[in-house]
């Protein structure tokens, strides 16, 4: 893999991220600029990663070589931001949602396809480890024809974008029912460390189920299972000839054979191991079904997940297939906001076909 640079759009939680990956893995990647608009942020990201930070669109955008930019702002920003970037000719891995709401979805499209702009989307849990395994299991054909899948895993267009990747299906319309659940919980850490006392909060738990002709979807989520020690993330897969429940799976090898097994990950660096502490792949019984590209690197599994968003659009830019294009993503999107919609009316709704799906 040769050095990947890019630019990045942003100063948050998130853009920090790509300045870690950046510097954990400075063989393959390197941040050539970011457009931080605050002057003082600007000087303190470049005391502590190095990075040279501009002010304005256009300082960004004529900074020096960048194969893509990264857009990690607000939500209400992405869109502007995104535009801005596609009318320079500039290639766009765009953090999510590319939009907020369905106006916004359907008026960024139109820019875009006038512009014939060179966007992609940072949709990580496709890339995740445990996530990436699962989907490759899945379409090595063991389970046979899915017909179903139920994700506990993350909220919104992120579980939706599960949903579709493990039942195998593009812009399929979907009926669509909903119900919200509350109850308590003991806190959790946050985004910046563990708790500090003892407090109890509301659990909000969305659940749902997305018909898409013969094959259904359940989702159900809490926003405390990202960070909680208390609530772990379910994913049942189930087709013709087998099923996949969370690390297990089981198959017929034919009609008189089952199989069982699970995937099992391996790590480096326990009990003794002098290889280094880092993250090398997932086994299914005898075969690899997911191997990290950047071994040794230490990275969490979302920053595997995101490098491999880097080096997928790496790969795009340069003439290779779409890593998670602007459509699905707007289609994932949308999918999620017609799930709120139905869960906060308790209605059954059904989508339309968008534009971006014909």
């Amino acid at each position: 893999m040769s050095l990947i640079e890019f630019g990045i759009v942003g100063r948050g939680w998130r853009a920090e991220f790509y300045l870690r990956i950046a510097k954990m893995l400075p063989q393959h990647f390197a941040v050539r600029a970011m457009l931080v608009r605050d002057e003082e942020r600007g000087r303190e990201i470049e005391e502590k990663w190095g990075v040279k930070t501009c002010r304005d669109m256009e300082s960004f955008a004529s900074s020096g070589p960048m194969l893509f930019a990264v857009v990690s702002v607000s939500k209400d920003a992405v869109p502007a931001c995104t535009i801005e970037l596609a009318e320079r000719n500039i290639p766009v891995l765009s953090e999510t949602p590319p939009a907020t709401d369905i106006p916004g979805m359907l008026s960024l499209y139109e820019s875009l396809r006038k512009l014939k702009g060179h966007v992609q989307v940072a949709e990580q849990y496709l890339y995740q480890p445990m996530h990436a395994a699962r989907i490759a299991f899945v379409q090595s054909g063991k389970l046979g024809d899915v017909s179903q899948v139920q994700v506990s895993a993350a909220h919104g267009y992120h579980g939706i974008s599960l949903i579709r990747k493990l039942l195998g299906i593009k812009f399929d319309n979907a009926v669509i029912k909903g119900q919200r659940f509350t109850s308590k919980i003991v806190k959790g850490p946050g985004r910046y460390g563990p708790p500090e006392s003892e407090a109890i909060g509301d659990s909000v738990q969305d659940l749902a189920t997305l018909r898409f002709g013969e094959k259904l979807a359940v989702f159900d989520f809490t926003g405390d299972q990202y960070l909680s020690w208390i609530r772990q993330n379910r994913i049942l897969v189930r087709g013709s000839r087998g099923e996949v429940t969370d690390e297990t799976f089981r198959y017929l090898r034919d009609f008189k054979t089952p199989i069982y097994g699970h995937f099992r990950r391996v790590d480096t660096g326990h009990n003794g191991n002098l290889e280094g502490y880092y993250h090398r792949g997932i086994t299914a019984n005898e075969d690899w079904v997911y191997e990290n590209p950047f071994v040794p690197g230490r990275l969490s599994d979302d920053e595997i997940a995101i490098a491999t968003s880097l080096a997928k659009m790496a790969d795009y830019v340069q003439g290779g297939p779409p890593c998670y294009p602007l459509e699905e993503a707007l289609q994932d999107h949308y999918l999620s906001i017609m799930m709120l919609s139905a869960i906060e009316s308790g209605e059954e709704l059904e989508t339309q076909t968008q534009p971006w799906a014909l």
